[in-house]
């Protein structure tokens, strides 16, 4: 018998509309595949290492800055299982800090992921379009698993019909 493709899928939020829709693409693949669905947030603290190291930040803001990321990704997490219990999908979320694309590698290993879903990026300056696309290839050319680029304009009236 064949396996599934999508038994266990994996979405990567940031807080932007484009994860969102991914999380959205996720729920709808839950309920078309019987999907088990993971968000996760990582709080980027390799980047904030590295801008201690550059004398960017100083210590306390880098603590501070962490903090603020850590409370943001509760509350978008918090957000994605919302938006899965209003379709009737349940939603296994998880926050965890260091680089973005390691962390993502590890749960996706851990948790025997089919495919990791990322949110096509809308990154408004050059620095964040220059971190999201190193983070994209990374997460490319490491995952032991399909990666697919959620670029859908109609995902959000496709969710709301679902």
């Amino acid at each position: 018998m064949i396996k599934p493709l999508f038994q266990n899928v994996l979405v990567m939020v940031n807080g932007t509309e484009a994860s969102i829709n991914a999380v959205r693409y996720a729920v709808l693949m839950a309920r078309l595949y019987r999907s088990r669905v993971y968000a996760l947030y990582v709080v980027d603290t390799a980047t904030i290492k590295q801008l201690a190291l550059n004398k960017i930040f100083v210590e306390e803001e880098s603590a501070a800055y962490e903090r603020s990321l850590a409370e943001n990704g509760e509350r978008y997490l918090r957000y994605v299982e919302e938006l899965g219990k209003a379709k009737g999908v349940r939603i296994e979320t998880e926050l965890r800090r260091g680089a973005i694309w390691s962390e993502t590698i590890a749960m996706a290993d851990e948790r025997k992921i089919d495919a990791i879903l990322i949110g096509s990026y809308d990154a408004s300056s050059c620095e964040q379009k220059e971190i999201a696309s190193s983070t994209f290839k990374s997460v490319l050319l490491n995952a032991r698993c399909s990666v697919l680029v959620v670029k859908e304009r109609m995902i959000e009236q496709l969710y709301k019909l679902a």
